[in-house]
């Protein structure tokens, strides 16, 4: 009686004598080994989210009273950004993961479509700023100068804290010069954190001793110098998101593929 035998190479499949049980057995292994795959890579996304949801969790609870700068925008802080968008990155990880492992077309699809979603809107994003970069500017300029008449106010402690500690770390004060805090006191007169050497009430002394740098420039210098590291991470995210898009597909295709065979 002919003997049959089926032969697996990894990487290809050799068959002596295609066998059903041979055509099943090699099609379950690449299913599995694409399913594994694209639970990696699943699973890469909701770990990144995590981790960006932890950090931000961390910052607003050690660093709570540091809220925001902006006076129209209060919630705005890098703490509650990070939650945001490490929350978003983790349901749509999760969402992969599970459309992966259960093979869901459905999920599969809703994933997909909500990463290219993000990823058209990231890119319009970019393009908007450039385009409106002057606009975005004296936008920012007056929202920062309106935020320094709530400085030391009652309800404004993260606020205030953020000033002191923008100014004193970017040795600076004010946002376009010293003079902006003149029409806060009605006098000429500065946050002690514009101080060159800080001392109680140093902002009452001889400007002299102040800092005088615009805050709002020594920040974008600040952001020029690290630009290439920005770069650098919005290249990494683009090109994980790509090919967490060419995955889903794929993956989706295989199973409609799937689906179709053994209808």
């Amino acid at each position: 009686m002919e003997s049959f035998s089926c032969t697996i190479v990894e990487g290809c499949s050799a068959m002596l004598l295609v066998l059903p049980e041979c055509t099943e057995r090699l099609s379950e292994e690449g299913h599995y080994r694409r399913r594994r795959k694209k639970y990696g890579k699943e699973e890469f996304h909701k770990l990144g989210g995590c981790g960006i949801l932890g950090v931000g969790v961390w910052l607003s609870v050690t660093q709570g009273n540091f809220a925001t700068l902006s006076s129209s925008l209060p919630s705005l802080s890098a703490a509650n950004l990070l939650i945001a968008v490490g929350t978003i990155i983790m349901v749509i990880g999760c969402l992969g993961c599970v459309g992966a492992v259960k093979e869901s077309r459905p999920l599969l699809l809703s994933f997909f479509i909500l990463l290219l979603l993000i990823f058209f809107l990231e890119i319009l994003s970019i393009m908007l700023f450039f385009v409106y970069q002057d606009q975005i500017d004296h936008y920012a300029q007056r929202d920062l100068k309106r935020g320094l008449q709530l400085f030391g106010t009652e309800g404004n402690v993260g606020l205030t804290n953020a000033w002191m500690i923008v100014q004193t770390d970017f040795r600076c004060c004010g946002v376009t010069n010293h003079t902006d805090w003149f029409e806060v006191y009605n006098a000429s007169r500065v946050p002690d954190s514009c101080c060159l050497e800080y001392s109680d009430n140093c902002g009452l002394v001889n400007p002299g001793t102040w800092w005088t740098a615009p805050c709002y420039e020594r920040v974008k210098d600040w952001i020029q110098q690290n630009l290439v590291a920005l770069w650098i991470f919005a290249l990494c995210t683009a090109l994980t998101q790509i090919l967490g898009l060419v995955f889903s597909m794929t993956m989706f295709c295989q199973a409609v593929k799937v689906e179709t065979f053994y209808a």
